[in-house]
């Protein structure tokens, strides 16, 4: 190895860190308003149903824009694409610290998921477009377990933050963060080895060309026609929806309502659950590759995390410790169910892997933006008739159920993985 390329690698994790950053960023921004989630009720008047709908506003575009946004770094590279996402998710951010109604808090939100759309697929072509390929399964797995520490920032570390400085101090300083973080990536990161002046390590294509635009119909034609990418995209899309539901919004009021807790250790309880995303992904990822049978982690992490929130849903109000590992295993196991990603890229030709993997995300981020609604609207029905400081109470009865809802998206999923297996045979 000359001593350029040495140099080169070490650069490039440079790199790597500047967008895994905006990474973290994106990933804490879109689950803040689980810890938020009382003040923003007093602050906004609303009610649950109106809760999970502000919540999902960021999910709504990011799941949208999943297909486009891969195009979008394809044609114009990581740099410029995620440099310019983090601002805008930046720009939303702030106004979403400064909003004075449910109508301008969605639109803000909209905004910050229409920035972060892109953030998760650059950093990835920046892994494609550095790394070589005994090298890539590692790098996302690091990539979202960085995300999984995002996660985990906005929960107790939020609330000790928004305990002293208020929850819009506390998030319009996420986003002035956010705006100094993008001018950071345009000024450091390349998207290739060549523009950066530097050979590419062998087993590295140093291109990042778009595809022609008929190979691009006919790769999504391809992919939307295929059985298993619905199965494993309706898995994905309760999976992940239920997930980013409880944990990124009623995982902290649950236990505020139903404990007595405040809301600084109910986010600890929910941190305890993100850290199974921190260490599952980059786990299963690596046991995958060795035993070569992702589907099989698949079923088994579907069948986990159906057993998990069940214990939820017929205990009601199982023991502290219990809800905590309920939620980290729901959460571990997640990282198996993100195999789905690999399969998928298996079964289509390399040419087609983009609109493979963007299809699949684009669907398992629709679970994000509909679920937390329809736990809304669940919940609401059991509303008590009381308030504490303006936030509604919502009965034990009414968070079993929403615990069964969890149960149900797990057989489903289940049921998607179990004929992903039987069509393989």
């Amino acid at each position: 190895m000359d001593i350029k390329w040495r140099a080169a690698r070490t650069r490039r994790w440079v790199m790597w860190g500047a967008l895994a950053a905006g990474f973290f960023l994106m990933s804490f921004n879109r689950v803040t308003t689980g810890v938020l989630a009382e003040d923003l009720t007093r602050a906004f008047g609303l009610t649950a149903t109106e809760l999970s709908v502000l919540h999902s506003s960021f999910f709504y575009v990011y799941a949208s824009l999943q297909l486009p946004a891969g195009l979008l770094v394809d044609r114009y590279g990581p740099r410029r694409v995620g440099s310019t996402g983090i601002v805008v998710m930046s720009v939303g951010v702030c106004g979403f610290a400064l909003s004075g109604s449910l109508v301008t808090g969605f639109l803000t939100r909209t905004l910050v998921g229409l920035g972060g759309s892109v953030v998760y697929l650059a950093i990835f072509r920046f892994g494609a477009n550095w790394f070589r390929a005994n090298e890539f399964a590692t790098v996302v797995g690091i990539s979202i377990a960085v995300s999984g520490i995002g996660g985990l920032a906005a929960t107790t570390p939020l609330a000790v933050l928004v305990s002293v400085l208020g929850w819009r101090a506390a998030t319009l300083l996420a986003g002035v963060v956010g705006l100094a973080l993008g001018a950071g990536i345009y000024l450091v990161v390349r998207d290739t080895p060549a523009r950066a002046g530097v050979d590419a390590p062998a087993g590295v294509a140093d291109g990042g060309e778009t595809a022609a635009g008929e190979n691009v119909l006919a790769n999504t034609r391809r992919v939307l026609s295929s059985l298993d990418a619905w199965l494993l995209g309706t898995l994905l899309f309760l999976v992940l929806g239920t997930n980013l539901t409880i944990l990124g919004l009623w995982g902290v009021p649950y236990l505020v309502h139903v404990y007595d807790l405040s809301v600084q250790r109910a986010s600890t309880v929910v941190l305890v659950g993100t850290l199974g995303l921190v260490v599952g992904s980059p786990l299963f990822g690596w046991l995958s590759d060795r035993v070569e049978n992702r589907l099989g982690f698949v079923l088994a992490g579907t069948v986990a995390f159906a057993l998990g929130y069940a214990v939820i849903a017929v205990v009601a109000k199982p023991p502290l410790v219990v809800v905590a590992g309920v939620f980290f295993v729901a959460n571990l196991v997640t990282g198996a169910t993100a195999l789905s990603y690999t399969l998928i890229k298996e079964r289509h030709p390399a040419s087609a892997s983009g609109v493979a993997t963007g299809t699949l995300n684009s669907l398992g981020y629709a679970g994000a933006a509909v679920v937390p609604a329809a736990m809304g609207v669940t919940l609401d029905a059991y509303w008590t008739g009381e308030t504490v400081a303006g936030s509604r109470i919502y009965s034990l009865a009414g968070y079993r159920l929403a615990f069964v809802f969890a149960t149900l998206a797990g057989v489903v999923a289940i049921g998607c993985a179990v004929a992903v297996a039987v069509r393989r045979d």
